[in-house]
């Protein structure tokens, strides 16, 4: 048995009187952050709402692994307030998954008074149980619950003895101290026959309504998060249903349950180990779950971990030992575009992106802070100038100086995520309208589409939603993605045919106005692939009307360019016409063609949306379905390392009515934070941007430059 005494701080002293500073107003996350070498360590994020979490420490570890276990790495930190309100029980994992894979024996039990100092000791199972438990490989995430039946704290952990047999998810009470357990563990939890052959594990126990509440994975049927309920803490656990509480299609592990502070509603988190990220949901009734991650916020990306309440004055404790300013202040001013605000804690400045029209003489930026954290100037200042100095102190750490810029940026054009713009002049109205993809959903999975409308191509409304796939599409109700448009007047009215995809389908919708409502055709209208192509989706159709001959043309593909001109109801093909075009191993999707000057110029993305290198190329033809001819330099907008704007691609542009004037309407990863997203989460969460398209004397497009400042406001005309 290994005991060992970690000191990392000087406690501090707080009073004990019963206060608001003593009440639970915020929230502890412990977790870790991944399998290679300094990630297997223990860290902290702090929280005031249980939604919105920060890291303390620069997401670096609050412990040293290789001094508090026997492999130098630990995982699945689960964290308890004690019976008596003042003492914390941390349970890990013992595993350094660069040397050991996924086998192991030992755990790590911890104890501290104050979150800042832990004693901690090693449990090995088969070295401490030989006979009952020798052949053990693997130990895996523990937890601790308070068993008031006998004043005791048990943990529970799954285990595996040999690659033959299922982990089985195990019990045993610590002693006194918390260093060791007091004997040989015993079986908790007795999956239903039909599925005792699966691996059972990451058990967590929350008390609710007289029963104990058992949230585990397993990997019968579904695998999962499943749900087993008994009346008892140690026994007779049965499980509620055979399918998941969890609302993820992807593999799961590591639930954690907690109470939301003065609140009657609980909250279910889970690592989505699958795709890097994390999944929140919320619940009454420990039941039923309904999914808020567009209300969860966390500026790192934690594996298996817990949420623990915390008070005023501990929370205050952990920012004097572990708080930086990086982590700790958010700018909350009106106006501000909050997703693309840039706290660099290494340069020491903080960028203010605001939206057009703001006073900079006169702006405050308002900082939210921590407890424990206060800054100077508190007013609004001058920034039309140029940055001002910004002073910061944390109780017991000092000043720490930021300068801050405020600057009017124009792009993205749109607040919140979207990609894919597809962009329109109505005639019938004088508005410009912007048609994306509605993004943030992991693995692109929008269920509807939306308008945004504006005058002068700066300041934009948003219209609603135009067509939702779950009430408006018989055909399909999933991935509605890459969505174009087009003005035709039919029988002298305008009508507008929407054209978009949908479960890797393109169908279309009509409507009397931009805005809708719109109404589906009943049907897909290419579900196939043509002639001689054996790859690729049926995704991202353009549409475009040849000024020349008044034809209409839609173009669609992914690995492939395809090609065919409208009937002329709008919503069928003249198959006769189908082609696919001798387009270069750029292309990748994302067609879209406008005619100038005599010139088709057809436009397409190259590479993976996930990636930074996403960008557009072009090619020019004679007419709307000949061959295509590429120039030698052909990128139209591709990442710009300078400003960090990365995956500029699938694209439209308009011309102003009347001018030879032209503007380029793409996305990018949201900014600064997509680039930096785990495995090319970037790439569904984008942002739509509008730069300014030009070309040279010879008619060949000039790269364009992606920015932050965007395009002025076009003048506006009645």
């Amino acid at each position: 048995m290994l005991l060992i005494l970690i000191i990392l701080g000087s406690a501090l002293t707080f009073s004990s009187c019963q206060s608001k500073n003593d009440e639970m107003s915020a929230y502890l996350f412990t977790y870790f952050s991944g399998n290679g070498p300094g990630a297997e360590a223990i860290r902290y994020a702090v929280s005031t709402d249980g939604y919105n979490y920060y890291a303390l420490n620069g997401n670096e570890p609050i412990i040293d692994s290789k001094a508090i276990s026997t492999s130098g790495g630990v995982r699945d930190p689960h964290i308890l307030r004690g019976a008596d309100g003042k003492t914390f029980y941390m349970v890990v994992t013992d595993l350094y998954v660069p040397e050991m894979g996924w086998n192991n024996y030992a755990m790590v039990l911890m104890k501290s008074t104050d979150l800042i100092n832990w004693e901690t000791s090693v449990v090995n199972i088969p070295e401490t149980y030989p006979d009952e438990f020798g052949k053990v490989d693997r130990v895996w995430a523990p937890q601790t619950i308070y068993d008031e039946s006998n004043g005791k704290y048990m943990v529970y952990f799954s285990m595996r003895s040999g690659d033959r047999t299922p982990d089985i998810i195990y019990y045993a009470y610590a002693n006194k101290d918390f260093t060791a357990l007091e004997a040989a563990p015993k079986q908790l939890y007795f999956p239903p026959e039909d599925s005792n052959t699966k691996a059972c594990i990451d058990g967590d126990i929350i008390p609710f309504n007289g029963k104990f509440y058992l949230f585990h994975k397993a990997e019968d049927g579904d695998p999962g998060i499943k749900l087993a309920v008994s009346d008892k803490l140690t026994e007779g656990y049965e499980l509620v249903s055979d399918k998941r509480v969890d609302r993820e299609r992807n593999r799961v592990e590591g639930s954690g349950v907690f109470k939301l502070n003065n609140s009657d509603e609980y909250i279910l988190m889970y690592d989505v180990y699958t795709n890097g990220r994390y999944q929140f949901t919320k619940s009454s009734d420990l039941e039923h779950f309904e999914v808020i991650d567009e209300d969860v916020t966390m500026n790192f990306h934690p594996r298996h971990g817990t949420v623990m309440p915390i008070t005023q004055n501990e929370l205050k404790r952990l920012i004097t030992k572990w708080g930086t300013v990086a982590g700790l202040v958010e700018a909350q001013a009106p106006g501000l575009k909050k997703l693309n605000v840039n706290l660099n804690e290494d340069a020491k400045t903080i960028y203010l992106p605001v939206k057009s029209g703001t006073d900079l003489s006169a702006f405050d930026p308002q900082f939210r802070t921590f407890p424990g954290i206060t800054y100077s100037p508190a007013r609004a200042q001058d920034f039309s100038n140029g940055p001002i100095d910004y002073t910061f102190t944390i109780e017991g750490k000092g000043d720490v100086v930021y300068r801050v810029t405020v600057s009017q940026d124009n792009n993205p054009v749109i607040e919140g995520y979207y990609a894919d713009p597809d962009i329109l002049y109505s005639e019938k109205t004088g508005k410009y309208y912007i048609y994306p993809t509605s993004d943030g959903f992991d693995g692109w999975g929008g269920y509807y589409f939306k308008t945004f409308s504006s005058e002068n191509l700066v300041d934009w409304t948003d219209e609603g939603v135009i067509l939702d796939l779950h009430k408006d599409v018989d055909w399909a109700n999933r991935n509605a993605w890459a969505p174009c448009i087009i003005e035709k007047k039919i029988d002298g009215q305008n009508k507008y045919f929407y054209y978009f995809t949908a479960a890797q389908k393109i169908g279309v919708a009509v409507a009397d106005d931009p805005t809708g409502p719109f109404v589906d055709s009943g049907k897909a209208l290419i579900d196939f692939k043509p002639k001689g192509i054996n790859r690729g989706q049926e995704i991202d159709p353009d549409v475009f009307t040849d000024p020349k001959t008044g034809k209409s043309y839609l173009y669609w593909g992914n690995g492939y360019m395809a090609g065919a001109e409208l009937n002329d109801d709008m919503i069928s093909l003249n198959m006769k016409t189908l082609k696919t075009f001798n387009v270069d191993g750029t292309y990748r999707e994302g067609t879209y063609v406008i005619y100038r000057n005599g010139t088709y110029y057809f436009m397409w993305s190259e590479d993976d949306t996930r990636s930074p290198n996403y960008k557009v190329r072009y090619a020019t033809s004679k007419t709307p379905i000949g061959k295509l001819t590429i120039p030698e330099n052909n990128i139209v907008i591709q990442r710009d390392p300078k400003t960090n704007i990365f995956a500029t691609g699938h694209n439209s542009a308009i011309q102003v009515p009347g001018k030879d004037e032209w503007y380029l309407v793409y996305h990018r990863f949201t900014y600064p934070k997509g680039v930096d997203m785990p495995r090319g989460r970037g790439g569904f969460h984008r942002e739509v941007c509008i730069d300014k398209l030009q070309f040279d004397d010879q008619g060949n497009i000039l790269e364009v430059k992606p920015t932050l400042k965007g395009i002025q406001p076009l003048e506006v005309t009645n």
